[in-house]
């Protein structure tokens, strides 16, 4: 915790020891917009972090040594939390592009109402669809890379027979890059619904090479989980299977071993908004759905899964809560329950759950330096804030009544952007006029009067 005569101190300019030149590398303009648009409308963006990211190191650190285990043959599982607004989505986003600069294939989906980890009428089926989807590459970051996937794994593996010394004009080529794949697909086929899944891939080489592009779509179609009914995929593809609510998690493990053996390090699966899972109103509905994540849970702590990486965002309400939340499971509170030595300032960051701390005052400083350079650079002036007026702006957002338990980054970034914005299109407006005024100075707590009453949880914002 931050003390609160530490929160009220004001937050010198520079005392992160870096200038708003320093901080902001010239950020191309695609960038920059995408950066100040979704930073303003409070939502993480998909480019561009490392431009803003401050602080987390501790987090992004541990992250990256579970990438290293899934790109050695193991699994990972974590939880992010964080109250809304905190950085949780932030760091998910953080960690989905390392992963894909590092060789991984990263699916992501936020669960919501409609999609759920298990349910009855299709909600699990419509988050593996959601992951799916959104398969992303370094090569194709906004997701939707199955297809360059899948083409990419048959080009490697007739690269493969090429190097072995056939000839792809050899009236036999075909037969051996089809023998090779039966061959990688081997170790698929000791999973479960293996089979089926390899022998897919064979019919997707074989429609590659004969440039049947109905029966590449309709392979596709199935791996995106799109055929409702057994028989509908036997009359298109000739298989007796279809992937259902009750075993897309095995095809997501089937996924993973597949992409390894294309050439990739793994496959990474970001699920955020586990709050939705805690307002389920069916207790029964609930438990089913916290029994899929136990089942994920001890495949990644057990070694039953291999190159797959899970990692789930939720407010810790949604874990915590004895009643609605994660921990409303028994298994699942017995296992991921903080030891007795895990404390404030003594963080285990090797434990399943990841509990976002507060960014220091210099870290703030530093990112709204950043975003105050992005803006100068995109719209093209000389910055008009000087490090006394980014301070000061700190001191007004963190000296509020109830910032302890109301003021968030979402918050802050959002105010110190609107505040950017009016500048630029209002050059004749004065800064301390703004900072100033009533309608974002009001309600500020008194600083510096000892003899004021003061929340001794002034500055326990999460950020």
């Amino acid at each position: 915790m931050i003390e609160a005569n530490e929160a009220q101190r004001t937050v010198q300019p520079g005392s992160a020891g870096v200038s708003a030149a320093q901080v902001a590398p010239k950020v191309p303009k695609r960038i920059a917009a995408t950066l100040l648009n979704s930073l303003k409308g409070g939502v993480v963006p998909r480019i561009g972090l490392p431009y803003v990211t401050v602080g987390r190191k501790d987090e992004i650190a541990a992250l990256l040594r579970d990438l290293e285990l899934v790109a050695d043959g193991g699994a990972s599982f974590r939880f992010i939390v964080g109250a809304y607004g905190s950085g949780k989505s932030f760091l998910l986003q953080t960690i989905r592009n390392h992963a894909m600069g590092n060789g991984f294939v990263v699916a992501d989906a936020d669960l919501s109402p409609e999609r759920r980890l298990q349910g009855t009428r299709g909600q699990g089926l419509a988050t593996y669809r959601e992951l799916i989807r959104n398969l992303a590459t370094k090569t194709k970051p906004e997701g939707g890379a199955l297809t360059l996937i899948l083409d990419r794994w048959v080009s490697g593996v007739r690269a493969q027979v090429v190097d072995e010394g056939a000839s792809p004009d050899a009236p036999d080529f075909s037969e051996r890059v089809e023998c090779r794949i039966y061959t990688q697909m081997q170790a698929l086929e000791e999973m479960v619904h293996g089979f089926d899944f390899a022998r897919l891939l064979a019919l997707y080489y074989r429609a590659h090479v004969q440039d049947d592009e109905e029966t590449k779509s309709r392979v596709v179609k199935w791996f995106r989980g799109e055929y409702r009914t057994k028989t509908e995929a036997r009359a298109e593809l000739g298989v007796n299977i279809c992937i259902t609510d009750d075993d897309w998690y095995e095809y997501i493990k089937l996924f993973a071993a597949f992409l390894q053996g294309a050439g990739y390090a793994g496959l990474i699966v970001c699920i955020d908004e586990l709050v939705n899972l805690c307002k389920i109103p069916n207790a029964i509905t609930r438990q089913y759905n916290y029994e899929k994540i136990l089942a994920m849970y001890n495949d990644a702590m057990q070694g039953k899964a291999r190159h797959l990486g899970i990692i789930m965002g939720g407010t810790p309400q949604s874990i915590e809560d004895r009643r609605r939340g994660v921990y409303s499971y028994e298994a699942l509170r017995s296992r991921l329950s903080e030891g007795r030595f895990a404390r404030e300032g003594l963080r285990d960051m090797m434990a399943p759950v990841i509990r976002l701390e507060p960014l220091t005052h210099e870290e703030l400083f530093v990112l709204i330096e950043k975003l105050a350079a992005i803006h100068a650079g995109y719209f093209g002036y000389g910055q008009r804030l000087t490090g006394d007026d980014l301070a000061e702006f700190l001191r007004i957002e963190l000296g509020r009544v109830g910032a302890a338990m109301l003021i968030t980054p979402r918050e802050i970034i959002r105010d110190f952007i609107e505040l950017l914005d009016i500048l630029y299109q209002n050059p004749g407006v004065g800064v301390a006029e703004l900072l100033q005024s009533d309608s974002f100075a009001f309600a500020q707590a008194p600083v510096g009067d000892d003899d004021s009453p003061v929340d001794e949880k002034y500055a326990e914002f999460t950020i």
